[in-house]
């Protein structure tokens, strides 16, 4: 993986290269580097199974250019990126990549300017992820699968139900999952910000799934942590514990709920519905059930949702976005009251100078300019890292989520009386559009039912789906838990640090049951 200096020296010589062509306005050098580890856990205690299987890893890294050019038919931009080289010869084929791509863009602006925010982090990443053995590497996924065991060996439930350490075997006990580091290394440099910029980041998460096959019981868990120092089998064992309490799940008929979300949901539901319809470009397109209500009441006061990718320990921070511009905190939705969008520099200059600026953001001037600020501007790729060869979009770094009045667990728990916890929901889409807020999902795993505000049952996995609006996830809120925690869901570059939330009135579906001899997916 090329060092910060390699990439350093790169973006200067190609931003060399190009400004000096006669017929190029402006230009953006981005070359970034990822290096991606990951080991897979896979044990199953009724089959043949290595446990922890062999490290892999992907590297990557190259240059994109972004250029403005003037000619008698206008301005064109163009974009071109050339993989795995950062010579001139490199550069000079993302040049030709970027002339041939031009094309008439009457929306745009300028590339990004600096503005009056300064950046926060510097040297911040950790030296031990960004040099892991793959020894280390496998150690990590022993650490979780020992934790998971652990945990199974000494249940006294298992132990109940299995009989002896042959029984227990036969219960069909599975861990699997991955352990997962993320290595990025990038520099940016361009026409108005001509000192080239650098950022390096590292982080490790963890997914496991645990299961007792036999009793069709199913439990989750995760960590996140930006230090080697700070990883444990918390996973693990969390996973572990979950499906020995899924154990004996059972049923419950449609109706309106109060649920109490966990950490999961809460942050499903936010990757895939609320930061989306938080973002510049759903304005401009009139795609968000926000339109035109900056400055309005669209959540409970008690719920307040920001993102701040320049707090120091956190999963998501980052020096600087893939604009070259400071990272910062966006006030989403401050006591209920919508604040602020995520933007690009583009995408935000696109949405002020739109004619429709007031009835699509519901506001102009200088509240409009301040509820759009640059600072997610970013070339992440569905997890793997910042991407030489894409040009920026606008995504979330950390989202968190707080309550102006935090509670514990067993005090949200007596809010509900009876209802639901809702630990683990699968395939969250919006339907009917995104302006509509409706969406759907499956409830699979580490859920229960709450009766006299306490949980008394497990839920059976995959025999609910919820079917509702977020109008009612964010208006209808009982409670907000104290304790946040970094989540991750499938897919995700951003990571949400999530408490549990309680909201009443939730439409809950049954799933039919199978009938005799029909297998449930």
């Amino acid at each position: 993986m090329p060092s910060l200096a390699e990439l350093a020296r790169a973006a200067q010589v190609a931003f060399e290269l190009v400004r000096a062509q006669h017929d190029i306005r402006e230009v953006e050098v981005f070359v970034a580097a990822n290096g991606t580890l990951l080991t897979r856990l896979n044990y199953t205690s009724h089959i043949p199974c290595n446990g922890v299987e062999e490290p892999k890893s992907v590297e990557s890294y190259g240059l994109g250019l972004q250029i403005v050019l003037d000619g008698p038919e206008g301005t064109r931009i163009g974009f071109g990126s050339e993989p795995g080289d950062l010579s001139v010869a490199g550069a000079e084929r993302a040049l030709a990549k970027a002339r041939a791509a031009a094309v008439h863009d009457p929306e745009f602006v300028s590339l990004p300017r600096p503005g009056r925010e300064k950046r926060v982090l510097t040297d911040y990443h950790d030296r031990e992820l960004m040099a892991v053995s793959d020894e280390r590497l496998v150690e990590c996924g022993w650490t979780i699968v020992n934790g998971a065991l652990r945990t199974f060996l000494n249940s006294s439930r298992l132990a109940t139900l299995a009989g002896s350490d042959e029984g227990l075997r036969r219960l069909g006990l599975i861990v699997g999952g991955d352990v997962t580091i993320l290595q990025e290394r990038v520099a940016v440099v361009s026409t108005h910000m001509p000192q080239v910029q650098t950022d390096e980041s590292a982080l490790i998460t963890v997914f496991v799934t645990a299961m007792v096959e036999a009793r069709d019981a199913k439990g989750s868990g995760w960590s996140t942590a930006t230090r080697l120092a700070d990883f444990s089998d918390e996973a693990g064992v969390q996973a572990a514990q979950a499906a020995i309490d899924a154990v004996g799940g059972e049923r419950v008929p449609s109706g309106r709920y109060t649920v109490v979300f966990g950490r999961q949901p809460v942050t499903d539901i936010l990757n895939d519905l609320i930061i989306p319809a938080c973002n510049s470009d759903a304005f401009y397109a009139s795609a968000t059930p926000f339109l035109g209500r900056l400055g309005q009441r669209v959540a409970s006061p008690l719920l307040s949702i920001y993102d701040d990718g320049a707090r120091p320990g956190l999963l998501g921070s980052k020096g600087i976005t893939c604009e070259g511009l400071p990272t910062g905190r966006t006030d989403l939705i401050k006591r209920g009251v919508l604040s602020g969008c995520l933007t690009t520099w583009y995408y935000g200059q696109r949405l002020l100078r739109d004619p429709a600026l007031a009835e699509k953001l519901g506001a102009t001037g200088a509240a409009a300019e301040a509820a759009l600020v640059a600072r997610n501007g970013f070339r992440f790729g569905s997890g793997g890292g910042r991407e030489f060869d894409t040009q920026p979009g606008v995504s979330a770094s950390n989202v968190i989520v707080e309550g102006s009045e935090p509670v514990s667990r067993d005090e949200l728990l007596r809010r509900v009386g009876d209802g639901l916890y809702i630990g683990r929901i699968w395939y969250t889409y919006p339907i009917n559009g995104m302006r509509a807020g409706d969406f759907t999902c499956t409830v699979v795993a580490d859920s229960y039912i709450i009766r006299n505000g306490r949980i008394v049952a497990p839920l059976k996995p995959n025999t609910v789906r919820i079917n509702d609006n977020i109008s009612t996830f964010l208006n209808n809120v009982v409670g907000v838990g104290r304790d946040a925690k970094g989540t991750i869901v499938w897919a995700a570059d951003q990571v949400v640090y999530a408490p549990e939330v309680a909201v009443s009135g939730v439409r809950i579906d049954a799933i039919a049951e199978n009938m005799p001899g029909q297998e449930e997916v």
